[in-house]
């Protein structure tokens, strides 16, 4: 069903990087009713000022409530919540799982007809974190549901409104005299461009895929160091990058982490990046129709574009 004026759409996790990145990009198209919920107060005010057109709701998922009345009558629901970062397993428990039990109780009893959610490819690391452990839940129990679902699995993702990857290393470099990398900085990455997630996530709306599963890896492998290089090019910096110890570099983030409750980078994340993941590869540029965009151009977009480059969302 090709997307129209009438259709609703509710999307989850509406003012974080993908939310704020997809309701762009559906505006732009012209979609007629766009539900966007978040908890988070500033970052839900960025996207009412830059889309007064969409219904945003602050709400705390983990908490039954009346924003789940926001799916009847939903033709699509874009599971997108997350949390990503942090010390405390608690976050992530209530988060990435019991906010999920409560969308997806509001999906059965609205009876909505198409759900796609955005898993993660960390679902297949060798890693063992707080927040892979969350999300091979949240998985689990939206597929176990029995609702109609597609899920996509996406790497380590960047473009606008990146708070917290690719767009924090880059406020970084801004800022530091120097840049620190981890022990070689050989560790192969696959990033993953948000704006050609989007795009997947709209095909999805347009030709529902029930019952279906797909890793959505970036397209280009480049080691950790060399994406950093990209980055500084992108936003035409010249701080040197600087290799230091492992276990420095781990110690550095532990005692920085005593001083800050919700640190952008954790030792636990740590331990992710230099895990040697190699995620699955398909062929979604032909799957899904959608053009992968080469990540030196995804990286101009990301840091160069005068409307939205300069638009931060806070932690």
């Amino acid at each position: 069903m090709p997307i129209s004026s009438e259709r609703k759409i509710v999307i989850t996790g509406g003012a974080g990087l993908v939310g704020q990145n997809l309701i762009q990009r559906l505006e732009a198209r012209g979609i007629g009713h766009i539900v966007a919920i978040d908890k988070h107060p500033a970052n839900t005010a960025i996207l009412a000022k830059l889309h007064p057109g969409v219904e945003v709701i602050e709400a705390d998922m983990a908490h039954a409530g009346a924003w789940q009345d926001a799916f009847a009558g939903a033709d699509t629901v874009v599971l997108n919540h997350a949390q990503i970062g942090g010390v405390d397993e608690r976050p992530f428990t209530s988060n990435n799982i019991t906010a999920s039990e409560h969308a997806v109780a509001a999906a059965l009893r609205h009876a909505v007809a198409n759900v796609v959610h955005i898993s993660s490819s960390v679902v297949n690391s060798q890693a063992r974190d707080f927040y892979t452990e969350s999300k091979k839940a949240q998985e689990k129990l939206v597929v176990a549901s029995g609702l109609p679902v597609c899920v996509l699995r996406p790497t380590l993702m960047f473009g606008w409104f990146d708070r917290k990857h690719l767009g924090w290393l880059a406020r970084f470099i801004q800022r530091s005299p120097i840049f620190p990398v981890p022990g070689s900085g050989r560790y192969l990455r696959q990033p993953l461009y948000v704006g050609d997630l989007c795009e997947i996530i709209i095909s999805c709306i347009e030709t529902p895929r029930p019952g279906q599963a797909f890793n959505i890896s970036g397209q280009e492998k480049i080691d950790y160091i060399d994406l950093i290089r990209a980055v500084k090019t992108a936003i035409r910096a010249s701080t040197p990058i600087v290799r230091i110890p492992y276990s420095l570099f781990w110690l550095l983030l532990k005692t920085y982490a005593l001083v800050d409750r919700d640190p952008p980078f954790t030792t636990q994340q740590l331990k992710a990046l230099v895990t040697p993941d190699v995620f699955e590869v398909i062929d979604w540029p032909g799957i899904f129709g959608v053009k992968a965009t080469p990540l030196a151009d995804a990286l101009h977009q990301t840091f160069q574009d005068p409307t939205y480059s300069d638009i931060v969302l806070e932690f």
